[in-house]
């Protein structure tokens, strides 16, 4: 089973998309949905595909885990709940009830946007982590690489909990800084219930002139530190696409895993991503319609 684990799908007009107003943005400033990403997958040999909330919303989730009930290319939904909220179990347990609740595999924060670069170290924070792991779900981090020191505490501080690392924290590839980063990497990857996507790497380089040699250390970084077993890959589309074509994004991580031997690209571009999110068997893309 060959996995995209980190795509998304929006419409425009159903909620307010406002983080698609920034300039850079303007080419995927339309809507997206699985129709859309059916014949690329295919095309590349992706199998099932993880689906991430884009808003902090609820209902954006209970939607996206309807849809996944649907579709046969979503194998799981990373979705949203607010991890301060005291009924944050209960909506746990409320999104598992529902239509493709069985789908559910994640949730996620945008902890990127948040001003305070310790804001996983709050105590409701942990309180709602803690309601994530105790409903049997893992909790991605999106954070940039100055907030790794309060995501290496926070994975410290609940070891039973897993956590995949989104896009490799943001590493500064444009500018072609590797530290601190890369020291910061290697000590959140030196605790064992933390994994990572090797995802989003484009558009942290120079959307207009990238190359796979920009992004090989950063990559290389990633998998020396965490091993084949904990590195999955993901397409981050359509966000991909202000920097590279879906094709394109998955040559590349093919090229940058080369190197490695047959069983060990195998965990990258589906074994990980199927263990640590409890994914489902194989379906081709394709063997259904998506939904209208």
């Amino acid at each position: 089973m060959r996995v995209d684990a980190h795509h998304h799908i929006w419409e425009s007009g159903r909620r307010l998309h406002s983080w698609l107003d920034a300039p850079e943005l303007a080419s995927i400033r339309r809507d997206f949905g699985p129709a859309d990403l059916a014949p690329r997958a295919r095309a590349t040999g992706i199998d099932r595909t993880v689906l991430v909330q884009v808003l902090p919303d609820a209902a954006e989730t209970r939607e996206f885990l309807a849809l996944a009930a649907a579709e046969p290319l979503i194998a799981g939904v990373v979705g949203w709940a607010d991890l301060t909220a005291p009924g944050i179990a209960d909506t746990l347990a409320e999104l598992r009830r529902g239509p493709g609740g069985d789908r559910l595999v994640g949730i996620r924060h945008l902890v990127q946007g948040e001003p305070d670069p310790a804001w996983l170290a709050r105590p409701d924070v942990r309180r709602g982590l803690r309601a994530v792991g105790d409903a049997g779900l893992c909790y991605d981090l999106l954070v940039r690489a100055h907030q790794l020191p309060a995501a290496i505490d926070t994975v410290r501080a609940l070891p039973e909990q897993p956590f995949v690392l989104d896009h490799l924290a943001k590493p500064p590839i444009a500018r072609g800084d590797l530290e601190p980063w890369a020291g910061r990497l290697r000590e959140l990857a030196r605790e064992p219930n933390v994994s990572c996507k090797l995802s989003g790497l484009v558009t942290e380089a120079d959307p207009a002139g990238w190359t796979v040699a920009d992004l090989r250390p950063y990559a290389e970084t990633a998998l020396d530190a965490f091993g084949p077993e904990r590195v999955m890959f993901g397409s981050d589309w359509p966000v991909c696409l202000v920097a590279a074509s879906y094709e394109q994004v998955v040559h590349t991580a093919d090229e940058l895993t080369e190197g490695l031997e047959a069983q060990e690209r195998a965990q990258v571009f589906g074994g990980t991503a199927a263990r640590i999110y409890g994914l489902d068997g194989p379906a081709r893309p394709g063997d259904g319609e998506p939904p209208a």
